[in-house]
This record gives structure tokens, sequence and C-alpha cells, in this order.
């Protein structure tokens, strides 16, 4: 996969690709001056590159790294703006599979584009890779997966045994200990609490990316640790204040063994959400609060 991943990269270097209704044309060009992020991952890894000063156009929640926030808006992920895109005058655009069909229109506007996936962390390497080909620079791209990978291996050999079992909670009712949202098989952060050293609980087979869960299930899984960052896309602000209002939730469960033990930790960074280069920042931040002692 990563010889073929190779090639293609290559290739992108002499010609820019465009995606037209799943079918790859290529169109003579030089490396892309002009390039439009419609996502956080695609913004932060074209500064990850060393791309930063090519990029005049970014989605509306880009806030990372601070120059990215004072660049124009073109719309959210799911839903980037087309016609605010064009007005860029951008060589290369770059969307996510899910961008609510702008690959159609950015086509019928000639504007080219290419899109990447969004998911695993297999995702993120394979992102990074297409992103830097189709920027033209390869290279950079192969260095960049491979320093993540290296330092992604240290955190996984810094992990203690015996590996704590862990319920990770990116959503629910403030206030209350209902509607819990919680991270689930073969998603992004299942991946990274394996290799931060701790178990999933509700990593389980025929279960979704993030399941729903009752507090009953909670009990019954009974996890060591237990992460709750209320609503995992709140701004610092609105996590200080949710987090603030639900002092005590967990506490009324004293039957619970992170209850017990003193680790439940209700803390959030916007590294979590945000599957790209800070993915060791990610990692590094989950293997603290799982190796914690209160």
């Amino acid at each position: 996969m990563r010889n073929r991943t190779a090639r293609l990269g290559r290739a992108v270097t002499l010609t820019l690709v465009v995606w037209t209704l799943g079918t790859l044309t290529p169109r003579a060009a030089t490396p892309p001056a002009r390039i439009v992020s419609t996502s956080p991952s695609i913004t932060e890894t074209l500064f990850a590159l060393g791309l930063g000063d090519r990029v005049v156009g970014v989605s509306q929640y880009c806030r990372f790294p601070p120059q990215a926030a004072t660049l124009p808006k073109v719309g959210t992920f799911l839903k980037p703006n087309a016609e605010l895109i064009a007005g860029l005058r951008p060589d290369l655009v770059i969307v996510h599979q899910v961008a609510d069909g702008v690959d159609r229109r950015l086509a019928a506007l000639r504007i080219p584009y290419v899109v990447v996936e969004r998911g695993a962390l297999t995702s993120v390497f394979s992102s990074i890779r297409h992103i830097a080909s189709a920027a033209g620079v390869p290279a950079r791209g192969d260095a960049l997966v491979a320093d993540l990978e290296r330092k992604l291996e240290a955190v996984r050999g810094r992990a203690e045994t015996p590996r704590p079992r862990v319920l990770f909670v990116v959503g629910r009712r403030p206030g209350t200990l209902a509607d819990l949202v919680a991270v689930g098989p073969g998603s992004y952060l299942d991946d990274l609490i394996g290799i931060a050293g701790g178990v999933n609980v509700t990593a389980i087979a025929g279960q979704p990316e993030y399941p729903r869960l009752s507090m009953e299930t909670v009990l019954r899984l009974n996890p060591d640790v237990i992460v709750d960052t209320v609503n995992m896309g709140d701004t610092d602000a609105a996590f200080t204040a949710h987090r603030r209002a639900d002092d005590g939730l967990w506490s009324r469960y004293g039957t619970l063994t992170a209850v017990q033990t003193g680790r439940v930790f209700s803390a959030t960074t916007d590294a979590l959400v945000v599957p790209g280069p800070r993915v060791v920042e990610a990692a590094e931040w989950i293997a603290a609060l799982l190796h914690r002692r209160p």
C-alpha cells in the first residue's frame, strides 16, 4: 500500500489531479500556489507540511495554528461554500468525502480539487500523503508520517501494565449523565486509547464507532478510568462552564471502580477533535490521564 501511495505521489507532482464524479482526470499544472482547505485537519496538515504560505482560505472552525484563524472562511467541512471558494481563485481545493457534494460544484466551476479520507488513524496517514502529493511535495508527506509513527510508538512503549479499562465520553446532555455518547470500535480515538495504554470498554464487535450508552450499561461495564469531555467539540469556555455545572455528577455512582479510585477525569483538548498532525499530542494527553494517580 505504501509503495502504491508513493507512486501516486510522484505522478501527482507532474500532473494536478481533479476528482470528477469518481474519475481521475489529469490536468497539466505546476504545483499549486493557492490552496483552499475545507476542514481543520486539512488545514493543520498543510501547515505541518510547511505549506501555510500557500493557504488562502480555510473552514469556519480552523483555529490552529493561530495564523489559520485570520484567513478567509469558506464554510464548514460538512458544507463548504463553492462560490466563496471560487472567489479566492484557488489552484487546488482539498475536501473530505462527506463534504455535501461540493466536489460536483467545484467540477462544474472547473476548480481543481482532491478528496481525502476522514476516519481512523490509518486515514490520517493516508490523507497526509495524499495532501502532500497533491501539493507537489510528496517527500514531505512521507517524512511527516514517519515522524508521527515513530513518536506514537514511543508513546505506546511507555504504556504501563495492567492496562486500565477506559470509558471515553465524547458527548452527553450537559447537567446530567443522560444521552451518553462514547468512543467505540474502529474510530480514531479508539486507536489512540490503545496507543496510550488503555483498553476501550466500548470497543465491542458490532458496536458503532460512537455508541450511545445508558448509565445502566456504564455500571455494567464498570471501567477503571472515565474520561468525560462533556461534548468534545465545545470551546474551552463552554467546556469550563459545563464542568462547573456538572461537578459531582459521577460521584453519585459510588459503586463504579473509577469513582472509588478517583480516576474520573473531566477534561478535554481540541487536539482530540482534529485527526491530523497533532495526533501525537492527543495520544500523549490521553496517556497522561490513563496513568495519572489520585
